[in-house]
């Protein structure tokens, strides 16, 4: 019996490799070995934390790319070499993410040897000293590391046929157990669901959806009961592993078009969903009232400010020459001279632009446990948000969406970065009513998009009011949390930090963890709990970001290095 669970170490090692990981116990007295979405560690191990996390670091590195594991087939020694060099480099590249138990792990002067995995492999093929890998290294299994496949190519998908298996429900993004599963589940099951009935009736009226596709994500309708759990189904099983794109074919407008990420299929539909921004009929009276802000404000009150040079201060780090001429005519004038003689530098520019995403799908209108609905406590939640950063000097928008169809996903502004949040500001907020469905991904994608066109910071933040239950016409489970994940990872790939918030909903941290993935998340149970905890989650969500651009910058410039190393040589 294993002594330690190995998957409450995926929330880890996801964030430092950068995309969805899983982990999973590998055979007793097996070394630590990836395949590039999973890492195999032997539960028994006491370091199964060191193994997971070099692993992991070897993932983010690119250290596990297909070029490279060609040349390693079958070549034992020089893998083993290759990983001595590659390891130690990669912590020591990594290590502002890395616990500080890790970091001890590494060996500079190893590490130093080598600038990039390109190098490292031609010093593993070469005749040159390599000390062996520690053992908590683990392994590298060449043959095993799945190949990625191009998300921008049009590859049938008979080349990636998937496996389903009901007895074995292995996800490629989340690992799904059973065990928990209420005995409600027997009585949800919708049609292709995987409970009794829903086996049943698939029996009865075959695999083929409504409409005659059976292609998931296609904009056909399929129903399924809001109020039941979540029901045990078969998962699908490829040997590819996508990369998420740099462009995501984003069009700021209007209207926009963005692609869908298809986890059966591992590649994207592109050009698949129309956002439209639709004008919102503002309420006669405004219900919401005056936000609230103080709280809010104190908790925010530190966040995303940048260094700021401020001439005539009391104590500083240089002399002020215009305020010591002054102070010395003064004095001879035979007046008391101003001693505020210094230039100093503070953090007090405010360098944030906000973007609040407010679902108001018609789940957001059920009861919430705390009294009212959850689209008001949502409500309450984000119009105090918005207000606070606004009157800290931050650049905040406001923007509702909801869904009908992959065709009609509507955002509906509320506020725009350079529009007052007055009455009138209000009054359209309370005249959005909950209705029709949720495409979060594609919600997602829109305003990461008109975040970064017209944010105009260096520091962005999109925060997601949802009770983060992804459905619409052929978008739900796995594939409607895949897609919101992939969403979010895209965002924060590109430089926008991202936090989603529930409030007042009854979803289960298990399915949120689902659906917002690595990103920064939390539920509260009421609005006036915010300041409490968003404070740190700003944080973390802003420092995320931070160290992924810093890990770029240094990647960008090692490659550039050796560009022109290259050319020179």
């Amino acid at each position: 019996m294993p002594d330690v669970d190995v998957g409450r170490f995926r929330l880890l090692v996801s964030a430092i490799a950068g995309k969805p990981m899983d982990v999973a116990a590998g055979e007793p007295g097996e070394l630590a070995w990836t395949d590039g979405t999973t890492i195999f560690v032997d539960a028994d191990e006491r370091d199964a934390l060191h193994s997971l996390a070099v692993q992991a670091t070897l993932v983010a590195s690119g250290s596990l790319a297909p070029a490279l594991m060609d040349k390693l087939a079958r070549r034992p020694t020089p893998t083993r070499r290759y990983l001595a060099l590659e390891g130690h480099r990669a912590l020591a590249a990594m290590q502002d993410l890395l616990p500080a138990s890790v970091r001890c792990l590494v060996d500079r002067e190893t590490a130093s040897r080598s600038e990039s995995a390109e190098q490292s492999l031609e010093l593993a093929t070469g005749r040159a000293g390599v000390p062996d890998p520690p053992e908590v290294f683990g392994a590298i299994r060449p043959k095993r590391v799945r190949t990625p496949v191009d998300p921008t190519g049009d590859a049938p998908f008979a080349r990636h046929l998937p496996w389903r298996n009901e007895g074995t429900r292995q996800s490629l993004d989340r690992d799904e157990s059973d065990d928990d599963t209420p005995a409600l589940d027997f009585l949800s099951s919708p049609v292709g669901g995987g409970g009794p009935i829903g086996r049943l009736l698939k029996r009865l009226l075959g695999e083929m959806r409504p409409g005659g596709s059976d292609a998931p994500g296609a904009d056909v309708p399929t129903y399924r009961s809001r109020r039941s759990t979540r029901v045990a189904r078969p998962s699908a099983l490829t040997i590819g592993a996508a990369s998420i794109p740099d462009d995501a074919e984003l069009v700021v407008g209007t209207s926009a078009v963005y692609p869908e990420w298809d986890v059966f299929r591992r590649r994207y539909r592109r050009n698949w969903c129309t956002v439209v921004e639709r004008a919102v009929e503002p309420a006669p009276e405004s219900a919401v009232g005056a936000p609230r802000a103080d709280a809010l404000r104190h908790a925010l009150a530190r966040l995303g400010v940048e260094l700021e040079r401020r001439r005539r201060q009391p104590q500083g780090h240089d002399i002020d020459l215009d305020a010591a001429v002054e102070a010395y005519v003064e004095n001879a004038a035979g007046s008391a001279p101003d001693e505020a003689l210094y230039v100093d530098t503070v953090r007090s520019r405010r360098d944030l632009s906000v973007l609040v995403l407010l679902d108001v799908s018609g789940s957001a209108g059920e009861p919430a446990a705390a009294g009212g609905t959850v689209h008001e406590h949502q409500r309450e939640a984000a119009a105090g948000l918005v207000a606070a950063l606004r009157d800290l000097g931050d650049r905040v928008a406001l923007h509702a969406f909801r869904s009908q169809g992959r065709t009609a996903v509507e955002v509906l502004p509320i506020k725009y970065f350079d529009d007052a949040f007055d009455t009138a500001a209000l009054r359209r907020l309370d005249g959005v009513v909950p209705r029709a469905y949720t495409r979060l991904g594609a919600a997602i994608r829109h305003g990461a998009a008109v975040l970064e066109a017209n944010g105009g910071t260096s520091r962005r933040m999109l925060v997601v009011f949802s009770d983060g239950f992804a459905y619409d016409h052929g978008y739900e489970g796995e594939y409607g949390e895949a897609d919101a994940r992939r969403a979010l990872a895209e965002a924060r790939r590109r430089g926008t930090a991202c936090l989603c918030l529930s409030i007042a909903a009854a979803t289960d941290p298990d399915a949120l963890r689902r659906v917002f993935g690595t990103a920064a998340h939390a539920r509260i149970s009421r609005e006036d709990q915010l300041p409490g905890v968003v404070g740190p989650l700003f944080r973390s969500a802003l420092r995320s970001v931070e160290l992924r651009r810093r890990a770029w910058q240094r990647t960008h410039r090692t490659r550039e290095r050796l560009r022109v190393e290259r050319r020179t040589a």
